[in-house]
């Protein structure tokens, strides 16, 4: 009896979870008819910033019903690999093409500049940029080495011509740098973060700013940068420095000796 009682209960058990099954299909099929089947799409694994890189460390792939799919929805991870996030996305959420762009003019250099101010580069050398140790977001000075009288050593000065300037890129590098750079049609990425190779810096300036240094670079002389804390954007009022005051006290020796000089010319004349 107890074995009878215990062969149907079984066959209650299949027969309840027959018809459980049938029903979950049933309803599932029911919400593949009003939402669609479920597909993949690449979601964020964690929150991304803007013009940030995106890798496979940051993305994921996901299945949802086909009418939760964001339009342009990405599916597969190797088409966002080496992307950039042109606004921030969240973790969790779909990424869709109009969010991520390839290095290029969205995400280079004219994003970084402020409204109403120019990107001017300079040329530098490791003994005119405190070594090629200036990195972009740094403030530095701009020194100029003057000569206005045909190379007359009294008549030089070396004279800080702008002062707090902030550094948007160093060669390649820029600001919210992206360690990055495309080269033809194949996206081949290149290292920058101990980038040192750099020839140029370019800083941002006002339209007025950017003729005066282009008259400086053209005048020859020297150009030097100087490199300033971050926090200091305190601009004084600086003379300048002159060959008399590197001799200190015994620049009136040297005054004499010039003055001297310059007689000795005019009654040859």
């Amino acid at each position: 009896m107890n074995s009878r009682a215990f062969t149907f209960s079984l066959v209650i058990a299949f027969i309840a979870m027959a018809m459980v099954g049938s029903y979950i299909s049933a309803e599932q099929d029911k919400l593949t008819v009003k939402y669609g089947k479920s597909v993949p799409v690449v979601v964020a694994k964690v929150d991304i910033k803007e013009l940030e890189l995106i890798d496979d460390r940051k993305i994921q792939v996901t299945t949802i019903p086909m009418a939760y799919r964001a339009k342009n929805a990405f599916t597969k991870p190797a088409e966002v690999f080496n992307t950039i996030a042109t606004v921030p996305i969240k973790a969790g959420e779909q990424i869709t093409t109009p969010r991520v762009t390839y290095p290029g003019a969205r995400s280079g250099l004219s994003r970084q500049v402020s409204v109403g101010k120019r990107a001017l580069s300079i040329q530098v050398s490791e003994d005119t940029a405190v070594s090629k140790l200036i990195k972009p977001g740094d403030r530095v000075d701009v020194i100029a080495l003057l000569d206005y009288a045909g190379g007359k050593l009294d008549k030089m000065k070396v004279k800080t011509v702008l002062q707090d300037k902030y550094v948007l890129a160093t060669g390649y590098k820029v600001t919210n740098t992206i360690p990055l750079i495309t080269t033809g049609e194949e996206k081949k990425r290149k290292d920058l973060t101990n980038y040192t190779s750099f020839n140029t810096v370019t800083i941002e300036l006002t339209p007025y700013e950017v003729e005066k240094m282009i008259f400086l670079t053209r005048i020859g002389g020297g150009i030097y940068l100087s490199l300033r804390n971050n926090d200091d954007q305190r601009v004084d009022r600086m003379e300048g420095a002159t060959f008399f005051d590197l001799l200190g006290e015994d620049a009136q020796d040297a005054k004499a000796y010039f003055a001297e000089k310059a007689a000795q010319q005019r009654q040859r004349r």
